[in-house]
């Protein structure tokens, strides 16, 4: 699972970016009981989610007006610039050229061939996320695709990652691929890949698109809090047999995420 030993091709950080912060900062305290606080005067509005005085996330204003409020994965490598190039070579775009972000390390903005933006960070003095697979933390990562095999080969080339099929519960027709980076066990599977019409989800405009899975104490309550503060469900809570209990949602501008109080096992 998803944990704060980040080897590479692992999740480190997630970033949510939306057009006005303070709302949404205040949607997430309700619904995770998340915490937030300025990343420094430098930082261009960053704000750091921490759960416990741990940091979790960040949130950032929107540049331009057109874009859409979305959560950003961000998966470490060891170097940022020459993982950008292996990108666009394998068919993938740059949206962000490789930056230093302060002392903090070095980041890019990338999309597979399908349209799936994620981001990649070279640690300097941070190296990502401070607690994960725990309540009010992330948990799992989840990539909606157009063309799994094509997104398989484009993340295999990129992170060497290896991939473990699985029937979808409920649906023998779904495809569920497990992500492992590379030369990991099965204990360090960090994310999940289906092929899905992405045409039909609000918002996707049919590109593939990656969320985070957040971890809660109690997936119905957390639900209820996203309906109170103005988010939308779009599927759940649910069971979800060797899972846990789930939930599919909207924040308020529109960045999608899913809610899990895990199962005991």
């Amino acid at each position: 699972m998803i944990t704060t030993d980040f080897i590479p091709g692992s999740p480190c950080w997630i970033k949510l970016s939306t057009p006005d912060v303070d709302p949404t900062v205040a949607f997430y305290r309700g619904v995770i009981g998340w915490d937030a606080v300025s990343a420094g005067p430098d930082t261009a509005g960053y704000v750091l989610f921490q759960k416990d005085g741990k940091s979790v996330g960040g949130v950032d204003p929107l540049m331009a007006e057109d874009a859409r409020s979305v959560w950003t994965v961000y998966f470490t490598c060891s170097d940022a610039d020459a993982t950008a190039r292996t990108a666009e070579g394998l068919g993938g775009t740059v949206h962000m050229k490789p930056i230093d972000v302060l002392d903090l390390g070095r980041a890019a903005e990338i999309s597979d061939p399908q349209g799936g933006r994620f981001g990649v960070w070279q640690a300097g003095s941070f190296p990502g996320f401070e607690v994960a697979d725990a309540a009010g933390s992330v948990c799992w990562t989840e990539l909606y695709t157009p063309d799994a095999q094509r997104a398989m080969e484009f993340y295999a080339d990129l992170f060497g990652w290896g991939f473990q099929d699985m029937d979808t519960p409920g649906d023998s027709t779904q495809t569920y691929t497990l992500l492992t980076p590379a030369g990991a066990g099965d204990e360090r599977m960090h994310g999940g890949l289906m092929q899905t019409d992405t045409a039909a989800i609000p918002g996707a405009e049919g590109r593939a698109y990656w969320h985070p899975v957040l971890a809660v104490a109690d997936c119905d309550a957390a639900v209820a809090q996203v309906r109170a503060g103005g988010g939308q469900v779009f599927m759940g809570p649910e069971d979800a047999e060797g899972v846990g209990r789930l939930s599919v949602a909207h924040d308020p501008f529109g960045a999608e995420f899913v809610l899990l109080t895990p199962s005991p096992e």
